[in-house]
């Protein structure tokens, strides 16, 4: 029994080190297996696994030790050091919200004092009379960011992996919560709420281990475009700063709007439906859909259904902000089209605007009504 209660105990630290970042983090292999389950229970119980294989390596060298040539007592010595070194870069340097930190200042500011650059892309979201923007570029590096638009509190959300921006309340059972990073699942940034530990999938806000799991946050409605396509239906919208402290690391997403990036988790395939294409999805009750960006951008508009919803979407010329529309108006699904005047409806041949407002003909001044999409 003695000869293998210090072997095995050694061999529980290091797995057990290891693999709970290496389930969660992008490592080779690690985000193609279904794993989550074994990572959360890695994670929970970390600090009772530790405890278990130090006495156990502990109790055997002690049986031991006096026994043994200086050569075996120096490999013990030196595996206990890799273990310290392991221990430290795990939960010091490999951790998720080790790696990419919160905001220090939230800083914001209106169109006269804005630093960031109109051909930015922002997620934005529009309360009441408040709207705010946040660029893509920031979000992306912190992956998630509280704040209160009009009053109501906010979580904004971006996966840089899949390209995926959400806003949610961070409401949970009638209480402000509060999240962390901790890595991702299927190559989706995945959440830690602080009240139960439960995790949670940041393209879809639902918890998806943990005491709440198949909880879902609500999802507060949010659009992706250029900032000055946002300045135009929102020329009051406050724009958040890049912080100070964090400059080098937005710099580490240049080329990220435009999908130039050169890394190879966040770059884009050009082809269309590779594993890193890009696409708009839609989820309308138990029904979803993705369309083709290339697709989008060769044809400018697109008529569709998803169920009995009409759709119809839009994409600006800078091939870049995007918009989905319900295409019902006054109980008559319209068919959109483009031609060098612009959007028309061939219903009416009213012509609308990249904001979803009739500007022209029968249906002057009715607006589309918006569909969630990312």
């Amino acid at each position: 029994m003695k000869r293998i209660l210090l072997p095995s105990g050694l061999l529980l630290l290091f797995a057990a080190e290891i693999l709970r970042v290496y389930f969660i983090m992008p490592f080779p292999g690690s985000q193609r297996s279904n794993t989550i389950s074994l990572a959360y229970f890695l994670n929970k119980y970390i600090f009772f696994i530790r405890l278990i294989a130090l006495g156990m390596v502990g109790y055997g060298a002690f049986l031991s030790f006096r026994s043994w040539k200086k050569w075996k007592k120096t490999f013990f010595i030196f595996g206990m050091l890799l273990y310290a070194a392991i221990f430290y870069m795990v939960n010091f340097k490999f951790l998720a919200d080790k790696m990419f930190l919160q905001p220090k200042n939230k800083i914001f500011a209106s169109g006269s004092s804005n630093r960031v650059g109109n051909d930015k892309l922002v997620i934005g979201v529009t309360i009441n009379k408040e709207s705010k923007a946040y660029p893509v570029e920031i979000i992306g590096y912190h992956h998630q960011v509280q704040d209160t638009v009009d009053g109501t509190p906010i979580m904004v959300t971006y996966c840089t992996v899949c390209r995926t921006g959400r806003v949610f309340s961070p409401v949970v059972k009638g209480k402000k919560e509060s999240f962390r990073l901790v890595g991702m699942d299927h190559f989706n940034a995945m959440f830690e709420d602080k009240t139960t530990k439960s995790w949670w999938r940041q393209a879809t806000g639902e918890a998806i281990t943990g005491p709440l799991k198949g909880t879902r946050l609500a999802e507060i409605p949010s659009s992706q475009m250029r900032l000055d396509a946002w300045f135009r239906s929102n020329p009051n919208s406050l724009v958040m700063q890049p912080d100070p402290a964090f400059l080098k690391k937005y710099k580490d997403l240049a080329g990220f709007d435009a999908g130039t990036i050169k890394s190879g988790l966040e770059k884009r395939d050009s082809a269309s439906w590779q594993f890193k294409s890009w696409v708009i999805g839609i989820r309308h009750n138990d029904l979803s859909k993705a369309y083709d960006w290339n697709d989008l951008v060769a044809q400018k508009i697109i008529n569709d259904s998803l169920g009995e919803l009409k759709l119809v979407l839009l994409i600006e010329a800078d091939n870049a902000s995007f918009h989905v529309w319900n295409r019902m108006l006054r109980n008559e699904a319209l068919r959109f089209t483009m031609d060098s005047s612009g959007l028309r409806d061939m219903n009416t041949y009213s012509a609308w605007n990249n904001d979803g407002l009739c500007t022209e003909g029968p249906l002057k001044g009715k607006q589309l009504k918006p569909v969630q999409a990312s």
